[in-house]
């Protein structure tokens, strides 16, 4: 499956300050970990989603969403709770990462990336360390997912951010292989035989 999404080409491609703000080889392990894009085309949901149906869609789907992410990654949970000065905040999906002994902080956005996302993944990590971090843990991974980015403002993001954050895009479908695409119709021939129906009703 994982080659049939072509994992080589997309494993250790997003965007990340990984080695500026992990020391190696935790820097490395992380970098290698993410991908670009991520491909969720098992969710049944159109391209055009709001940020909870995909959320709902990856939970529903945890078993696939957890094989996309790759090897090490543990569920946490969704919508998680942060208490942070007597307010309320909830980061969209929460994971621990049994190889690189972190909390990996996953926010979804449907739309093209904004420098502001960067910001809010800085402070929810930040939380994240002083919160729910053991001594033991390594410090706590982002990784913002969008619908679309610009490579060269998201690296100006993320340049002087303080914490480690890394970003990616999503695909909610791929097109179809090509052994299925010859053996469905074309839309002609969907039309020519609704066509023929029709007719046959008159």
């Amino acid at each position: 499956m994982q080659i049939e999404l072509g994992l080589h080409k997309r494993q250790g491609k997003a965007i990340t300050n990984f080695k500026e703000k992990l020391p190696s080889p935790q820097s490395d392990l992380a970098h290698y970990t993410l991908k670009d894009p991520y491909i969720f085309d098992f969710l049944s949901i159109g391209k055009d989603a709001h940020e909870r149906e995909v959320e709902k869609g990856l939970v529903g789907h945890m078993e696939k969403f957890l094989l996309e992410l790759g090897e090490g990654f543990a569920f946490v949970g969704r919508q998680f709770h942060l208490d942070v000065g007597d307010e309320d905040f909830f980061v969209d999906l929460l994971f621990y990462h049994l190889k690189l002994r972190c909390f990996i902080v996953i926010e979804l956005k449907d739309n093209k990336f904004k420098p502001e996302y960067a910001g809010k993944m800085n402070f929810y990590l930040s939380a994240v360390d002083d919160l729910l971090k053991h001594e033991t843990d390594q410090p706590s991974v982002g990784l913002i997912l969008c619908k679309s980015k610009n490579d060269v403002l998201a690296k100006y993001t993320l340049k002087d951010m303080t914490k480690p954050i890394g970003l990616a895009e999503y695909r909610i479908t791929e097109s179809l292989p090509e052994n299925i695409k010859t053996a469905l119709p074309t839309i002609e021939e969907l039309e020519a035989e609704l066509s023929k129906v029709s007719d046959k009703e008159k």
